[in-house]
């Protein structure tokens, strides 16, 4: 019923649980989740998730806040895309969010790395025809223009993806939607100070929109401020389900097949 696109399971607050996690995931109809890579050491882990079970499946990337650990080429992340199960290029993308507390004062020029980086990134799953997983934190502008001047455009798409964890305002997710992605909610849905999401989730047309929860982070309510896993992504779909007035089961549907159409139209 329910698809969890977004997720972390490898970390070890969940891999430690991952048992009960399937039980209270198959308990909560969450039939399926794809394990999201941040960085090429752990890629080993999330593969071995997606080839360990049926219904996980894996991604291959390197999240833009990662620094000192091994920066991929092309070739990199083609050899693990072409792998079974790897049906995704990311995390990947942009964050300039905190310069001066999370960044050590530096400047958006200062981050030229992380936008080599997603241009890597882009280039590979071109290559590769498999979809883009799309980190974006007050970088929208930057991440906007990147995936333009790397061909995609809308017209010249040959990765599309997904802006994971969307917390950008509803002109950066229409011009999302113009370049041909689609638009990924998690528990901040469901957060008492979230209304301006909702409203842009409003916006977004069904057959453009996913659900996750990007677990261990971002419970959503009731159960903020815990640890996340998998299994409370239909909390998100309830949400998103009151949002755009139909039933939970309207958005269990369109969210699944939205995830068919987006990710596993490559799947080896």
């Amino acid at each position: 019923m329910f698809t969890d696109s977004h997720c972390h399971l490898n970390f070890p607050e969940l891999v430690e649980k991952l048992i009960p996690i399937r039980e209270a995931m198959a308990e909560a109809k969450v039939d399926r989740a794809l394990c999201i890579c941040t960085t090429m050491e752990e890629f080993e882990g999330v593969h071995g998730l997606a080839t360990s079970y049926d219904n996980f499946w894996a991604t291959v990337g390197v999240h833009p806040d990662t620094e000192g650990l091994t920066e991929p080429s092309v070739e990199d992340l083609l050899a693990r895309a072409a792998l079974p199960r790897v049906i995704a290029i990311g995390e990947t993308g942009l964050d300039y969010y905190g310069m001066e507390d999370r960044k050590g004062g530096r400047t958006v020029a200062d981050l030229e790395w992380q936008r080599e980086r997603f241009r890597t990134h882009i280039r590979a799953a071109r290559a590769c025809t498999k979809p883009l997983v799309i980190h974006t934190r007050s970088a929208s502008v930057d991440t906007l223009r990147i995936l333009r001047e790397e061909g995609e455009d809308g017209a010249g798409n040959r990765a599309g993806g997904v802006f994971h964890c969307f917390t950008e305002t509803a002109e950066v997710a229409r011009a999302a939607l113009d370049l041909g992605y689609y638009i990924s909610f998690s528990g901040i849905l469901t957060f008492k100070n979230a209304q301006d999401l909702r409203d842009v989730a409003a916006f977004v047309p069904m057959d453009r929109l996913l659900i996750e929860t990007d677990s261990p982070y971002l419970a959503p309510v009731p159960y903020r401020g815990k640890t996340n896993n998998p299994s409370y992504v239909p909390y998100v779909a309830q949400q998103l389900a009151t949002v755009k007035g139909v039933s939970v089961e309207a958005v269990a549907e369109a969210t699944s097949k939205n995830f068919d159409d987006l990710f596993l139209r490559t799947e080896q």
